[in-house]
Formats: structure tokens, C-alpha cells, sequence
């Protein structure tokens, strides 16, 4: 069953505090739930012809410029210049989430929940009914390859194309490298080493 937009967002928002607002648009650009700190009505349909084009360079929101980092299908991100912080935006065929993340937040993680939370507002049907018994489990043969999770595949999958788009990985770790932001730069180098020892390389 699909979760309200209300508790989406407030179970969002529990889950990254560095996400401190947030909007659920419907249609093109039909408000249908904000969180009380913020009022993007005046922006809104500028942001989705922003984003849908996919060829703006920034956007504006609630008078503060924000330069965009990631603008795909399913996903946007923009930050403020300045350090006011991101604006991070998923959408499915449904609903839009536009968010707001504070200076300290971290775009890459906020996006992929945003897009979890759209997820969870969903009314298609999922691939299992929720409701459904489930018969005595059949022993699997040892020599059966093992099952992967189709949420987690779909994760990495969405990673790798985030990886290969030149407005993903590679256009973050440019602009850090660019602001010479020292604790990121840091961080980047130890999951770096920790990517070559898992893969042996």
C-alpha cells in the first residue's frame, strides 16, 4: 500500500536530518504536500521546466541560485554556490519530491532516498501482493545460484548509471576538487582505496 505524501516526507526527513524541507508536486506542477518551513509555490514551475529541458545551468528557489550538478530523468541536483545548500529532486510517473538540504547534508546519499521515498508512494502494484500466504520453503540446491535482492540490484544498477553519467560521480568529485573541500577530497581517497581492495585491483 502506498504511503501519503505527508509521512514519506516526515519518514525522509527522520531518516537524513540534514534534510530540513520538502514538497510533493503531482501533475506538472501541482503542490500537493509541503512541509510548513517552506513555500516553493512561487518557483515550482520554473524548477520542473528546469528540469525537465535538462539543459538549464542553475535554478532559482525562494530567491537563492543554485548550480546544477545532476539533472536526469529521475533525478536532480543543485547547490548553492555560496554554501545556502542543495536542492536535491526525484520523480517516477506519478509524483515529483523536491527537498532541501542543508550546507552539512551530503546530495549523493539525500538523492537516492529521494528517489526511495517516490518509490514508496507508488500505487503500482508491486511484483508480490503483500497479503499473499507463503507456501513451506523448498530446500535449494547447494550448487543453485544464489538470489539477489531486485531492490538492491536495482540500487547498484542505478549507481553504475550514475557513475557513467558525466553529471554524476565525475561531475561531483570535480567540483569538490575544484572548492578544495579537504574532508571531502579525504573521504573520497578512502572509498577509493576500499573500491580497489574489494575488486583486487
Amino acid at each position: 500500500m502506498p504511503v501519503d505524501p505527508a509521512t514519506a516526507v516526515y519518514n525522509l526527513m527522520q531518516n537524513d536530518p540534514h534534510i530540513i524541507a520538502g514538497a510533493v508536486i503531482s501533475g506538472t506542477n501541482e503542490i500537493i504536500y509541503s512541509t510548513d518551513n517552506w513555500d516553493i509555490s512561487a518557483d515550482v514551475g520554473r524548477v520542473i521546466s528546469s528540469w525537465v529541458a535538462q539543459n538549464a545551468q542553475f535554478i532559482m528557489v525562494s530567491g537563492v541560485k543554485y548550480s546544477m550538478l545532476q539533472c536526469g530523468p529521475e533525478r536532480l541536483v543543485a547547490t548553492s554556490i555560496r554554501g545556502e545548500g542543495s536542492i536535491v529532486a526525484a520523480k517516477d510517473d506519478e509524483h515529483k519530491l523536491i527537498v532541501y538540504l542543508e550546507p552539512d547534508g551530503y546530495a549523493p546519499g539525500a538523492v537516492m532516498d529521494a528517489q526511495r521515498t517516490i518509490t514508496s508512494m507508488s500505487s503500482k502494484t508491486p511484483y508480490m501482493d503483500t497479503q499473499a500466504q507463503l507456501g513451506k520453503a523448498v530446500p535449494v540446491a547447494a550448487s543453485a545460484t544464489p538470489s539477489i535482492d531486485p531492490q538492491l540490484k536495482g540500487e547498484i544498477e542505478a549507481f553504475l548509471e550514475w557513475i557513467k553519467d558525466a553529471d554524476g560521480l565525475s561531475g561531483y568529485i570535480n567540483y569538490y576538487l575544484q572548492q578544495n573541500n579537504a574532508q571531502l577530497i579525504s573521504k573520497l581517497s578512502q572509498i577509493y582505496s576500499e573500491l580497489r581492495k574489494i575488486f583486487g585491483v
